[in-house]
């Protein structure tokens, strides 16, 4: 029970009121540092990456676009966007520490990335495929701003961004999610005309037994 608490705890650190903003602040800090390009690349690759989990949720919901084989329906969204935000703010923050720290931080934040996109297949949101491919997108993300941001120094110092980042880590977590997800699914039905597909395969408590009976089939 408590584990199961912990993975909740974990899970809401990925949700859309908690890396949304904290990707807006991303953004905020850079523009207050002078480097509106390196803003802007950061805008372009989290939106990419944003957009990639809605067309592959939009393509399984409308038309049943997925791998079966794989269990796999859709990009895990708090995936992407934990592996996306959260390499960045620790790059971001500790980037003119000591090695150790800034190496220390850096890890500390991929490794919270990692935990948070495992979350989601204890709490039964998704199949480890999804997490996996959504984490793999978010970390490409995180991957090619870092790249471009290595030849960039913002004029503010990284406790900025801490004193943006913090209040949203405190509070967020503890807001109503948006129903982003049932929003995907209207524009899907709107968009193919049809029903909303719903997964073949389970992801809840029944999920063993379910892969049993099929590879015996």
């Amino acid at each position: 029970m408590m584990m199961l608490l912990l993975w909740k705890a974990l899970s809401a650190l990925g949700g859309v009121t908690v890396t949304g903003p904290l990707g807006i602040a991303v953004a905020l800090w850079l523009l207050a540092g002078r480097t509106w390009r390196l803003s802007l690349s950061w805008c372009m690759l989290f939106a990419f990456g944003m957009l990639a989990v809605v067309a592959t949720k939009v393509a399984y919901y409308g038309w049943g676009v997925g791998i079966p084989e794989w269990q796999f329906a859709a990009l895990s969204g708090h995936a992407m966007r934990a592996c996306a935000v959260y390499p960045v703010v620790f790059y971001l923050a500790f980037r003119h520490a000591q090695p150790v720290a800034k190496y220390g931080a850096f890890a500390g934040g991929v490794l919270l990335a990692l935990l948070i996109s495992y979350s989601r297949v204890p709490v039964h949101a998704h199949t480890m495929s999804e997490v996996v491919l959504g984490g793999a997108v978010g970390f490409a993300t995180a991957a090619a701003f870092i790249g471009v941001a290595r030849s960039e120094q913002p004029a503010i110092v990284g406790r900025v961004l801490v004193m943006l980042c913090a209040p949203v880590l405190v509070v967020m977590p503890f807001t109503k999610p948006l129903p982003a997800e049932k929003w995907i699914r209207q524009v899907a039905v709107y968009l193919s005309g049809n029903e909303p597909v719903e997964r073949a395969w389970r992801t809840g408590p029944d999920y063993q037994r379910w892969q049993r009976e099929h590879q015996s089939i």
